[in-house]
């Protein structure tokens, strides 16, 4: 990548935790554990690599530990270097600066971050979003229509809980962009804001250091929605799948979705791979009497009953005769012998003892939290 193109990678780890509050009681949103073996982190982290991006600071504000555990130096994201590489942004980074209350205060926490890169450009992105997708294309466009401000979206049909975490954009007929909805409890299909933003880096610096000294906070409703007609603000439509989590539902139905070899094989392409923390567990063991149909199954587990239409993360036991249904087991799950288990999320560590019957809804999937006994 050129100099002229050299890009800065930003991510929010914590924006959105209130979508899914019962996993982000104990977590950032960005190290919700997504598939059986990844992180929610791990899609955006590897979106910027695999997109030239090598310079990324990563903003944080609370339960962050789980996702220090998890990035460590960033080296399976090629990002532990000497120059650039991953950089993480606690809260309290500057003295003036306490708990940010918007994306406009995480910046200016970061701003000296900022301030130190070579980079001409900055991308800003959320972790609430599973994609595998390429970021040039996007600079690129905000390059050529000399904007100020570029946000990715996608059309998309949207119910009223979804829409009350999103920020959906209209566009004139060039891409510009004419008006900004913020949350606006709506269904029908918009052109969703996917949460990816490009900007110049010296622009950007200017633009939070003003809206700060106006006691500005909010980057959508006091940037984008305030003065979209200030501002040379672009719309870049995404036409590849890309799916958001706005709720426990969302969350669930992203999972499940993975048991579809057709949106396993564009979420995972061979020349574009999702990269994670490395284990070292033994591979998945199957007993005598064990069935496993249409399932995701993790290394390290021990599989002895059946299992069908579920996800089983690192570390699962299912004991004889239990039968786990349409559901998404976390790392170190143990379900005792003769359960039943149907539409069901299960945190880590939890463990359900013999005979027990956890059976929820597709609308409506059982959760029992981190460690908890069932």
């Amino acid at each position: 990548m050129t100099s002229e193109k050299k890009i800065l990678g930003i991510v929010f780890a914590n924006m959105h935790d209130t979508a899914i509050k019962e996993l982000t009681d104990v977590r950032t949103m960005g190290s919700v554990p997504f598939g059986g073996r990844y992180r929610l982190i791990d899609f955006t982290l590897s979106n910027m690599v695999n997109s030239g991006i090598d310079e990324v600071g990563l903003i944080t504000k609370a339960n962050y530990q789980s996702l220090m555990d998890h990035l460590g130096s960033g080296r399976e994201w090629d990002l532990a270097r000497k120059r650039g590489g991953l950089h993480i942004l606690p809260p309290f980074g500057h003295a003036t600066f306490g708990i940010y209350r918007g994306r406009l205060e995480a910046l200016g926490s970061a701003l000296s971050f900022i301030h130190g890169s070579k980079s001409r450009y900055v991308v800003m992105a959320d972790c609430d979003t599973i994609s595998n997708m390429d970021l040039r294309p996007i600079v690129d466009a905000h390059i050529e229509k000399e904007a100020d401000i570029t946000i990715a979206y996608n059309k998309t049909k949207v119910n009223v809980q979804s829409s009350a975490q999103s920020t959906f954009i209209s566009m004139k007929d060039d891409g510009r962009v004419m008006d900004v909805l913020v949350n606006p409890m709506v269904s029908g299909e918009f052109n969703r804001s996917l949460n990816i933003v490009v900007m110049e880096k010296n622009a950007l610096e200017n633009m939070v250091v003003e809206a700060l000294s106006r006691g500005f906070y909010d980057f959508e409703r006091d940037i984008l929605q305030k003065k979209a007609g200030q501002y040379r603000i672009y719309g870049y439509e995404y036409t590849g799948l890309v799916q958001s989590i706005n709720s426990m539902k969302d969350y669930y139905d992203v999972n499940m979705a993975l048991l579809d070899s057709d949106v396993r094989a564009q979420l995972f392409p061979e020349k574009r791979p999702v990269y994670t923390k490395i284990r070292d567990e033994v591979p998945a063991k199957y007993g005598l009497d064990a069935t496993a149909r249409n399932s995701l199954v993790a290394d390290g587990c021990i599989i002895e009953g059946d299992v069908e239409n579920s996800i089983l993360f690192r570390g699962v036991h299912v004991q004889k005769g239990a039968k786990i249904r349409n559901s998404i087991l976390m790392q170190g799950t143990k379900v005792g012998c003769k359960c039943i288990v149907q539409y069901a999320i299960t945190d880590k560590d939890v463990t359900i003892k013999d005979y027990r019957m956890l059976n929820g809804s597709a609308d409506y999937p059982v959760f029992v939290a981190k460690g908890g006994v069932v």
